[in-house]
């Protein structure tokens, strides 16, 4: 984590992010910063170059929404991206309290394992597996662990061959993990996270560096099993109600398909090798 402040960092990551060209700006002359310097920013925003300054530095405690707005336009940011921006100068005591949300409710566990034909998990802000049933185990058996998704991504060998679309699936375990630290700056979990992964995984830190901001919802995912080969999810998210900071995470396939007929197949074998059948 940068020893700089949460909103500070943000501001000059997003800032670096924009040329002076996307702005209308002239680009003459040596430039000692890849983007926008601060008082580009500042111009733009229709604020004072010493207001900006506090702001990256953290200096300026209670900007109004109608600044955050302005330089967030200037910044070229998107709607989840300013609504981070405006969580990043919550004071404390207005983030929600911390909550014990360790525990997945047995409803949630049985709910899952009702799935025999859907590979269902659920994740914690620092894409932690909270819990799995037992077709999202076996679709991710050729992992060391199936324990923190940015983890399998970045450390595992595995991670390149499994995700198809390695750079996009990359990309969104941090875009996802900032997202979730814009909710809770404080967390000892992220920052473990963060840490260990940027030292393992230069590809990591760099896109740590972006701030691009990305919670999970819904798209397609092409992955590839060692044992059932290509498969093409369709995947989900889904907030758990009374424990906000988990999310259900649902792959299915199309019905009749052969990504179905390979988790069918999957599903199969898994299920002989764990009753024995398949000696």
């Amino acid at each position: 984590m940068s020893k700089g402040t949460p909103l500070g960092d943000f501001l000059r990551g997003r800032r670096d992010a924009v040329k002076p060209r996307d702005v209308g700006l002239p680009e003459h002359g040596r430039r000692r910063v890849p983007g926008l310097r601060r008082e580009e920013v500042a111009l733009l925003a229709g604020v004072s170059p010493d207001y900006y300054v506090r702001l990256e530095q953290g200096r300026e405690n209670n900007p109004s929404p109608q600044v955050l707005d302005a330089v967030a336009q200037v910044l070229k940011l998107d709607a989840e991206a300013t609504d981070h921006l405006h969580r990043l100068c919550l004071a404390p005591s207005q983030r929600p309290r911390d909550r014990d949300d360790s525990a997945v409710s047995p409803q949630l566990l049985q709910l899952m394992d009702g799935w025999e034909h859907t590979p269902a998990f659920v994740v914690g802000p620092a894409l932690d597996v909270m819990a799995a049933n037992s077709l999202a185990v076996a679709l991710h058996s050729g992992f060391d662990r199936f324990d923190n998704l940015a983890r399998m991504v970045f450390a595992d060998p595995a991670g390149r061959d499994f995700y198809q679309q390695w750079e996009r699936a990359a990309h969104s375990c941090v875009a996802e993990i900032r997202a979730a630290y814009g909710h809770d700056p404080g967390s000892s979990r992220i920052a473990r996270v963060v840490a260990e992964l940027s030292d393992v995984s230069g590809e990591f830190a760099r896109l740590w560096r972006t701030h691009d901001i990305k919670g999970k919802s819904q798209e397609g995912k092409h992955l590839k099993h060692p044992r059932v080969g290509d498969l093409h999810i369709a995947f989900a998210a889904f907030t758990v109600n009374g424990a906000p900071h988990q999310q259900l995470v649902v792959y299915q396939a199309e019905p009749g398909g052969p990504t179905a007929t390979a988790l069918d197949t999957l599903r199969s074998s898994t299920t002989a090798e764990v009753t024995g059948d398949g000696a």
